[in-house]
């Protein structure tokens, strides 16, 4: 970090050119817009620089660092990336052009010769914000930053700059932490706490912007940042023009801003239909392999031509529907680029590395949840046995097994509003920290009907009195889950779930989001 924030100032003092090379999703959106914003507040020179997806994949890359170096570029910053991008980074140095790597995603012994990598996943970093996703990590390399500007006058020297105030940024380190899935605790937990009070003040533009056409009228909550905001932004990334989203997050305009905002959500709209048609392709592949009994330790599925931007959701959804480690990839001109997302316990970032060192992959990295990867294709049959055999090893060693947890037995008598807003007072709930899951003991189904194409609505009574509760369940129709639910014949139930205050036309009621239901044994 020291030797970082030297060579930042030494840019700011003698207005060198500075690049912020961030990745495409909204991780290295907000970081990026982040950087941006504070350099833009204290007069700096900078530019921003989002690789596109398709033309050039995921972090940093030859001809980029080129055409920087050619337009005058004396630093570049690389956030959400550039861990692992030796060739580049070397290539970088070659040429003259200095570089600070701002990242998260798991690092090897050796790294690569940049002017500092900042990253707590270090394997020679012994602190304790292993956690932060880059956007957090951005964040203190700005306090250290200001901070040092500061102790050298930098305020006071008669140039009208006035010190920023780092809190503001807030919103959008919040944004970045909860879309990224990294664990709500210790310094992320305070990150996005005072994030989203700074975020109701609705003093972003561009986040204002993505609200108002997101639907958003409330009091935001990480709902709203990982379902509704965090999508549209990685929309861009996905299937449009990846310098959206920190465009969005940076610009000082309010037309530009609800110009972006407009066509982010067009592009998430497009992202949503090319998405469904790869994932039904995907899954159906998956069942014919799963016919051969092939799968034991891991989903790996492969289609010529499917979208890249689309590849990390897909994995994402047939991890949740098979409960275990994913890899999807798809094929272009004997080249197969590829997503994973993981499951608790199983290290899939590492895994990933693990093939790269090997020589089985060309390029891989990654975190314990999730990694991306590329190789030829004729390796794909040698990947997956490679993954198997690792990731089968994990789960056998550490007796891994499906499993939900649940934190207490309830009564539908007690599903209150009182209770849910005392849920309430332990939020924000996210990754490393889930909302309460209650077990509804004994309860039967009164009425249950399918809503839209893939959510089944329930009326949940009691056995022994007359209270009754409405829940619903997400993305289970053709799942076990949805038939047990549809076709109950109203014997009782273990239900488990998350209570949830549900507004509608004005009144409150209590609603449970079910995760789970099994017949009383």
């Amino acid at each position: 970090m020291e030797v970082g924030v030297e060579r930042i100032i030494k840019s700011i003092n003698e207005n060198e050119k500075i690049v912020i090379f961030g990745d495409y999703d909204v991780d290295g959106a907000t970081s990026s817009a982040l950087l941006a914003r504070y350099f833009n507040s204290i007069k700096c020179n900078f530019d921003i620089y989002i690789p596109d997806r398709i033309k050039e994949g995921y972090g940093p890359n030859l001809d980029a660092f080129k055409k920087l170096h050619a337009r005058g570029a004396s630093l570049v910053i690389t956030v959400d990336c550039g861990t692992t991008a030796f060739q580049p980074i070397n290539f970088a140095s070659e040429i003259g052009l200095d570089t600070i790597i701002v990242d998260h995603h798991i690092a090897e012994m050796n790294l690569p010769n940049a002017v500092a990598v900042i990253n707590p996943n270090r394997l020679d970093d012994q602190i304790t914000h292993k956690q932060l996703a880059a956007v957090g990590v951005a964040f203190l390399l700005l306090v250290a930053v200001n901070r040092k500007l500061r102790e050298n006058g930098f305020f006071s020297q008669g140039q009208n700059i006035i010190e920023p105030n780092l809190l503001e940024l807030l919103d959008i380190v919040a944004l970045g932490t909860v879309a990224d899935m990294v664990p709500l605790t210790g310094s992320n937990r305070a990150l996005v706490i005072q994030g989203l009070k700074v975020m109701a003040r609705r003093k972003n533009i561009g986040l204002t912007a993505l609200a108002d056409i997101s639907g958003i009228d409330e009091k935001p909550n990480t709902y709203h940042l990982g379902f509704l905001l965090g999508p549209r932004v990685n929309a861009g990334g996905r299937v449009g023009e990846s310098y959206l989203g920190a465009e969005l997050l940076s610009t000082s305009s309010k037309d530009r801003a609800r110009e972006i905002a407009k066509q982010l959500n067009e592009y998430n709209s497009e992202r949503k239909e090319i998405e469904e048609a790869v994932f039904q392709e995907a899954k159906s592949l998956v069942e014919k392999k799963m016919g051969d009994n092939a799968y034991r330790s891991v989903v790996f599925v492969s289609g010529k031509g499917w979208h890249k931007g689309v590849i990390g959701i897909i994995a994402s959804r047939l991890k949740e529907h098979y409960n275990l480690p994913t890899c999807v990839l798809t094929e272009t001109e004997g080249v197969a680029t590829g997503s994973g997302r993981s499951i608790s316990g199983v290290d899939l970032g590492s895994c990933i590395i693990a093939a790269r060192q090997s020589g089985i992959i060309a390029h891989g990295g990654g975190h314990a949840m999730a990694a991306g990867f590329s190789l030829v294709a004729d390796q794909l049959d040698v990947f997956e046995n490679f993954l198997s055999e690792r990731i089968r090893k994990q789960i056998l060693e550490e007796n891994i097994v499906p499993t939900l947890r649940v934190d207490g037995l309830m009564s539908i008598a007690g599903a209150t509003m009182n209770l849910v807003e005392f849920l309430h007072l332990m939020s924000p709930f996210g990754t490393g920290n889930p909302e309460p899951r209650l077990v509804f003991s004994g309860v039967r189904i009164a009425k249950s009907n399918v809503v839209g194409n893939d959510l089944v609505r329930c009326f949940l009574s009691s056995v022994d009195s007359e209270n009754w509760l409405q829940a619903i369940a997400f993305r289970c129709v053709d799942k076990k889950l949805g038939m047990e639910l549809l076709n109950h014949n109203g014997i009782p139930l273990n239900i488990a779930g998350r209570l949830r205050e549900n507004n509608w036309n004005g009144n409150s009621t209590v609603q449970l989001l079910i995760d789970d239901a099994a017949p009383i044994s």
